[in-house]
């Protein structure tokens, strides 16, 4: 049976279009530069899949594989392959197994004969790509502990591909995570016990089991154990740190029908900076391959406490027949509060002039706010820019909009800039926002006004910020009696000096900075070599401030950073306008 899709049909139209315009590109050209190294893909999946046995009635339940093609180009622009690719599905080695069905999802177009199939698809973007989403149940007549594969092949002029080959397998183990009746509602200190428990509901017996406990960065576990390894999220979702990981090693079998508990559970803390907080449970056949895929690239490091271990609760190697019930995640919320103190800066110069200056706020703490969950932004720091002057270049979580913060389409010399912190923010984070302005008129003490807020202007209240008044801080440009008014750079540098050094010492409680000011006098003057090089240490240059503990890549779509069958689960938001 074969499946054409317009899509499907439009690409195989581009893509000869396409090869027809580069042949007689080529043509043309009496000698061109050396060719480019031939691609390779790589053809993959999950490397096991588990099926419920065949039922004595009712339908058997399916199974997803997905089938997918990684392109290890790192260039999201110039890294297409835009040729047409062919892939070819061997299911023989299923026979008397499973039965095989192709999904709606993926983009292949493809023709079935037997117990093959051949499909055919224009283009790979750089990155993973879904191929295809095969359905997989078990055959009538099977038996527990059969086992087949599925070979997946691939070819393209220009291009090479490794194969994959998948093993699907009737029956195995099924670990079911029990729910834990947690408290919630905390305060800074709580501490309550964490007895994990957990059943083998499969066909078969485990062979070792892996548990992994996960935590925000508010919440804390009161021992590491020897067998067990940790781990930080080094990328942070947001911020550096946002997620302390333990894998746990269990070896040993572990029956069908059996169920099983920590011997001594361990204890879970609200530490001085918990605020909201997220707490994930799993359990899963332990491997190799289970941990790699759980580390992810992190470094680990084993604990020096006791060891953890498991017992058998009185009675009640392949994949996990039900991998959907092998976790489970509570959320805390604790009973504390966050202070975001605004900082501006001061800097000075000359018609005509260029000056870089730091804005943004800093979490003087105790808590730590991370909307982990939802991947909504902390806050948003509003930035007026000061009479005279607009804006050459700006972070790029920042966003132009009009005075009065409407939408504005043309980014360019906005009088105004909304930026967006992170899904989380540490409790020592400097959120540092270099801008560099360009002074057209020279106002004595023009000022911009730099507030933290939140995100909905509407409802500008940080809702766990006790302290209100250091919200807001101040920008001055060529501040009276500054002496700074005729001095400048015109390669970009602070007249003043040290202006630009605002992220770093300017008042933690809100007030502008007291850098900058000493342009008078000293060899930081608006006279002589530096105010007119722009070698003043206020240069930041564009870049982010070192000193900033925030990591200003824009969230984008929300990660809700929950592990899934080992795999973290994906959500998008659509942004509310400000």
């Amino acid at each position: 049976m074969r499946s054409t899709t317009p899509r499907a049909a439009f690409r195989r139209i581009a893509g000869v279009v396409a090869s027809a315009g580069l042949l007689a590109a080529g043509t043309l050209a009496l000698g061109g530069p050396a060719r480019a190294a031939v691609p390779e893909f790589t053809l993959g999946g999950p490397a096991d899949t588990a099926l419920h046995p065949y039922p004595a009635t009712g339908t058997p339940q399916k199974a997803a594989l997905g089938i997918t093609v990684t392109n290890p180009s790192e260039d999201e622009e110039n890294g297409v392959f835009d040729g047409e690719y062919t892939v070819r599905f061997d299911f023989g080695g299923l026979a008397g197994v499973a039965d095989v069905s192709f999904g709606e999802d993926g983009s292949l177009d493809c023709e079935r004969t037997g117990t093959t199939a051949v499909c055919h698809d224009y283009g790979i973007r750089p990155g993973l790509s879904t191929l295809a989403e095969l359905g997989l149940s078990a055959a009538e007549g099977g038996k527990d502990g059969d086992t087949g594969t599925i070979a997946v092949t691939a070819e393209a002029e220009g291009a090479t591909f490794r194969a994959f080959t998948a093993r699907v397998t009737v029956g195995g183990p099924d670990l079911s995570m029990k729910r834990l009746p947690f408290r919630t509602e905390l305060k800074p200190g709580d501490s309550q016990p964490v007895p994990i428990t957990f059943t083998n509901n499969g066909t078969r017996a485990a062979d070792g089991v892996l548990l992994t406990l996960r935590n925000t960065r508010g919440m804390e576990f009161t021992e590491r154990y020897q067998n067990c390894e940790y781990g930080e999220d080094e990328a942070g979702m947001g911020s550096p740190g946002a997620w302390t990981t333990a894998l746990c090693a269990f070896p040993g079998s572990y029956e069908p029908g059996a169920t099983y508990t920590l011997a001594e559970p361990p204890v879970i803390r609200a530490t001085e900076r918990a605020f909201h907080d997220s707490f994930l449970y799993r359990i899963a056949e332990d491997g190799s391959d289970a941990r790699a895929a759980l580390r992810d690239g992190a470094r680990f490091s084993p604990g020096k406490g006791a060891a953890l271990a498991l017992r058998r609760s009185p009675a009640v190697r392949s994949a996990d027949l039900n991998p959907g019930d092998n976790q489970q995640d509570v959320d805390f919320r604790t009973a504390n509060s966050a202070d975001f103190a605004a900082y501006g800066d001061e800097a000075g110069g000359a018609a005509g002039d260029t000056v870089d200056v730091t804005v943004g706020f800093r979490n003087k703490g105790p808590a730590w706010v991370g909307y982990i969950r939802s991947g909504e932004d902390v806050a948003t720091v509003d930035f007026t820019v000061p009479d005279g002057t607009y804006v050459v270049t700006k972070p790029d979580v920042c966003r132009g909009v009009t005075k009065d913060g409407d939408y504005r389409e043309d980014q360019k010399k906005a009088p105004r800039y909304f930026c967006s912190t992170p899904m989380s923010v540490r409790e020592d984070a400097d959120f540092a926002l270099p801008f560099r302005l360009k002074i057209v008129t020279v106002e004595a003490g023009a000022t911009g006004a730099v507030v933290v807020r939140n995100t909905h202007l509407q409802a500008p209240a940080l809702p766990f910020d006790p302290e209100p008044a250091n919200n807001r801080a101040s920008l001055v440009l060529n501040a009276e009696g500054s002496g700074a008014t005729t001095g400048g750079s015109g390669s970009g540098g602070s007249a003043s000096g040290s202006g630009g050094t605002g992220a770093t010492t300017g008042s933690g409680a809100g007030g502008s900075s007291s850098a900058g000011t000493t342009g008078a006098a000293g060899t930081t003057g608006t006279t002589g070599t530096t105010g007119t090089t722009g070698s003043g240490s206020g240069d930041t240059g564009g870049a982010l401030a070192a000193t900033g503990t925030v990591a200003l890549a824009a969230s984008g779509a929300a990660l809700a950073a929950l592990l899934a069958g080992g795999v973290l689960f994906t959500a998008s938001r659509h942004r509310a306008t400000r």
